[in-house]
């Protein structure tokens, strides 16, 4: 087991955003006073990416607000900021990290958290008009291109997940015609359950977004048309080919079909990679190592329960950075684990969905305020598995939302959940 980390040591933080700059401040803020070295792939300065599906999509914020640490803050936390460049592989028996230019950097610890990329479709990655929606300048393209496309511009949404669905809400909000195709049956059934994934699906029926349900996409044609598409309605704009024949007209495509773990660059560093960084409960994945944010998949023990988990969402990420700055800290023998209350949001056409906990699609779910089809969207359910409450949702209800966050720190049973706000 690893000993603790010298507080005048180095330690190489290895992604540029939300897990990354939490890892650098909570190492200052827990007395290490040695050399930082923060790398990043993108060049710009540490960013929020919440807000680039909703205020930079729609034009409500300017890019540079997104910004989380200017470089003044990074000068307070006296990092060297190494922006723009990849970080090419990590040895983590020794610490050495060596970068895209071939510069390597001996650190006593190493802090891995470059995030995820999005899933692409398969022959896009050079299709004019089709974009995804990770990156600060994934945003201020697509917003470009839909402004480009003009009044009533046809968005087509490849994914109905959270991502996918923040998107057609912000692009309706904009006056675009959008539709909206999902492989599944119900939309983010695997996120939150057949019940409430429905409800989120009658959201966008709601506002006017269309919503094919059910079938896969098969092309994406740039120009000219497919199927049964006339090239009167198409024109200059291109298609997207649907399994059962069927085509739609986009000026615009959006894939919102997921991420995967950027761990490419950590082949051969000797770290367990499996769907992510496998770590263990206080987020080592070696004895110099620890992993925080989308690639890191830990050890949760929580409730008398022990599964290994890898969550995509801002709040655990932003607790998961400075968990394993002080983690790193302590050393793998003295550091506690990492036991969050998981939560998200999304914000959809002037809705919060809102989560507590970790719901999955096979748990028990109840309504326990508001009603599924309420004119206004806005319910509270509830989730158990094996009688232990699990989860907690709200849409637009956060005071009910949050009365719920001591039951799932105490383990309580899914039936005192559903009784809470009878009271």
């Amino acid at each position: 087991m690893s000993a603790s980390l010298p507080l005048d040591g180095t330690v190489v933080v290895v992604g540029a955003s939300l897990a990354g700059l939490r890892a650098v401040q909570g190492l200052r803020e827990h007395g290490f006073t040695g050399r930082i070295v923060l790398v990043g792939e993108e060049r710009h300065l540490p960013y929020d990416r919440p807000p680039l599906s909703k205020q930079v999509l729609a034009g409500i914020w300017p890019p540079e607000r997104t910004v989380l640490a200017d470089g003044e803050a990074l000068q307070k936390l006296e990092v060297e900021a190494v922006l723009g460049q990849r970080a090419a592989a990590v040895d983590a028996e020794s610490g050495r990290v060596t970068l895209e230019d071939s510069t390597t950097i001996d650190a006593d610890g190493v802090v891995v958290a470059t995030g995820a990329r999005p899933r692409r479709l398969p022959g896009t990655d050079d299709v004019t008009g089709v974009f995804v929606l990770r990156t600060l300048d994934d945003a201020i393209a697509l917003r470009q291109r839909v402004l480009e496309a003009g009044d009533a511009a046809r968005v087509v949404v490849v994914g109905a997940g959270f991502i996918g669905a923040e998107v057609a809400a912000t692009c309706a909000g904009l006056g675009c015609r959008v539709t909206v195709v999902e492989a599944m049956p119900t939309p983010l059934a695997p996120a939150l359950g057949e019940l409430v994934g429905g409800a989120c699906a009658a959201l966008h029926l709601r506002h006017g977004v269309g919503l094919r349900t059910g079938i896969g996409v098969t092309a994406i044609h740039p120009g000219g048309v497919r199927g049964d598409v006339t090239r009167a309605a198409s024109a200059g704009a291109g298609s997207v080919e649907l399994a059962d024949g069927s085509s739609l007209v986009a000026d615009v495509v959006v894939v919102g079909i997921g991420v995967v773990p950027e761990v490419s660059w950590l082949e051969g560093s000797g770290l367990e990679l499996d769907n992510g960084v496998v770590c263990d409960a206080a987020l080592f994945a070696a004895d110099r190592v620890v992993a925080a944010g989308d690639l890191a998949r830990w050890t949760w023990r929580h409730d008398g329960d022990e599964q290994q988990l890898r969550i995509e969402h801002w709040e655990v990420a932003s607790q998961m950075g400075v968990a394993a700055a002080r983690s790193l800290l302590a050393g793998r023998a003295d550091a506690a684990p990492f036991d969050p209350v998981p939560y998200f949001w999304s914000d959809q056409y002037g809705l919060r969905i809102q989560v507590l906990g970790h719901p999955e699609p096979s748990d028990e779910v109840a309504i326990v305020d508001g009603a599924l089809d309420a004119d206004d969207g806005k319910f509270v359910a509830v989730y158990g598995r094996r009688g232990r409450l699990t989860a907690a949702l709200a849409i637009s209800r956060p005071r009910q939302l949050m009365a719920f966050r001591p039951l799932l720190v105490a383990g309580a049973s899914f039936n005192d959940a559903v009784r809470l706000l009878d009271g």
